[in-house]
Parts: structure tokens; C-alpha cells; sequence
């Protein structure tokens, strides 16, 4: 019994180091195919309005404590954690700039990320017509060109192709215990959620589908999802 499960793990480690290998090779020749166009992005983001092309924003990643699992032990969670816990590994999450750069004194209510439970229940986290977008970020949100950048953190070994999308910390206590199992594998480029509805769902509906990846992860579904994001990005479905 112990040679069948030395066996499986190894070939799950495998495996795993395969699909790590693809997401750094894919990602790298997509940088260098699309090279000019975000050179060309960049450059209009910078002429669109003040303020830096790229948008540097902390999310939170996988959780790489107690066995890389936030629920490991659902009796006793949290150990050995911070008091504040987060979740899983924040990150610096790269994307192109689509706000102002002063939206947060522009906007503060929009910022502020304080819901009932019944609000929580129903809140759609990305609004349509959003005030904070430049004319230009709102041109380029529609066309999910703007998170080409992503791809440099799954070159750093932050993020997969594939995964859960990797959500702020301030949205990280709204989540009930078993949700916290999004953060036992890497957040991704692209996902379940993104391919079945995107912003369309509620923050709930994002979540299960995040959880239903997470139970049912492996090689196939990835490529399945990678087939149906460029489907999803063509027709720009709930891409707002």
C-alpha cells in the first residue's frame, strides 16, 4: 500500500511539474507574440490619462501553510497562521492600468468593501458603466486585453494558466469556511467562473464555481477552460 501511494504521489508531482512547465512556456511565447501590442496598449494607456501603464495590485494566492491547505482540519482552523488571516500568500498582481490613478479619492465609497450579510448574498463585485473607468480602460476591460500582464505572474510562479481568480484581501472575510479550499491550489489567468459567466455572476456564484475547479482540477478541464476562454474572449462574455 505504501509503494501505490508513494506511486500516486509521484506521479502527481509529475504531473504538476508538467502543467508548471506548459504555463511558463505558454506564457512566455504569448509575451513575445504579443509584445507589440502591449507595447501599443501601454502607450495609449500613458496617453489616455496620467498615471503608470501597468496597475500593481496586492491579491491573495495560494496558501502554502499546513499543507497547503487553509482547511486542512476544518476542527481546528487557523493554526500556526497570523492573527489576521488572509487567506492564502498575498502577491503583487500586475495588469494594465483601466482607472484613474486617483479613482480612490474620486470614488472612496466604492472602496470601501463593507457589506451586510444579505448584501454579500447578492453582490455582483464588478459593475457595468463603472464611474472609475477611463475612457480608454473601459474600451480595453470589454476586450480582456488589459490582463495580458498576468502572464508575468505566472512566470513568477505566482499564478497558473489556470485557476481560481485571485481575489483583493479586503474581500477575504466575507468568505464562509469551505471556500477557503480555493486557496489550496494557485489563482489563474483564466477559470471556471470566468468561462461561465464571468462578471455576470454574483460574488457567491464565483465563489462555488472557484470551489467546484479546486474538487475537480486536473489536465483536461484546464485545456477545456483554456478552449473556452478564447471563445468567451472573442464574443466578450460578461466582459465589462
Amino acid at each position: 500500500m505504501e509503494k501505490i501511494a508513494e506511486t500516486i504521489q509521484w506521479e502527481a508531482s509529475t504531473g504538476m511539474q508538467i502543467l508548471r512547465a506548459l504555463d511558463v512556456v505558454v506564457s512566455l511565447v504569448t509575451i513575445v507574440i504579443t509584445l507589440p501590442v502591449m507595447a501599443v496598449i501601454a502607450l495609449i494607456v500613458k496617453i489616455d490619462s496620467p498615471g503608470p501603464a501597468i496597475f500593481r495590485q496586492t491579491r491573495i494566492g495560494m496558501d502554502r501553510r499546513n499543507g497547503n491547505s487553509s482547511t486542512a482540519n476544518a476542527e481546528q482552523p487557523f493554526q500556526n497562521r497570523r492573527s489576521d488571516d488572509q487567506g492564502g500568500k498575498p502577491f503583487t498582481f500586475f495588469k494594465f492600468r483601466t482607472m484613474y490613478i486617483d479613482a480612490k479619492e474620486r470614488f472612496p465609497e466604492l472602496y470601501e468593501y463593507e457589506y451586510t450579510p444579505q448584501e454579500i448574498k447578492k453582490l455582483q463585485f464588478k459593475i457595468p458603466d463603472d464611474p472609475r473607468l477611463t475612457p480608454f480602460g473601459a474600451r480595453l476591460r470589454k476586450t480582456t486585453l488589459d490582463e495580458l500582464p498576468n502572464l508575468i505572474n505566472v512566470i513568477k510562479g505566482d499564478m497558473n494558466l489556470v485557476g481560481p481568480r485571485p481575489d483583493i484581501p479586503e474581500m477575504v472575510k466575507y468568505y464562509e469556511e469551505w471556500q477557503k479550499k480555493k486557496f489550496t491550489v494557485k489563482p489563474g489567468v483564466t477559470g471556471l467562473a470566468q468561462v461561465n459567466g464571468r462578471n455576470l455572476l454574483t460574488f457567491q456564484e464565483t465563489l462555488r464555481r472557484d470551489i467546484e475547479y479546486v474538487e475537480n482540477r486536473g489536465f483536461w478541464l484546464d485545456v477545456k477552460i483554456l478552449l473556452k476562454t478564447i471563445k468567451a474572449t472573442l464574443f466578450r462574455i460578461g466582459a465589462f
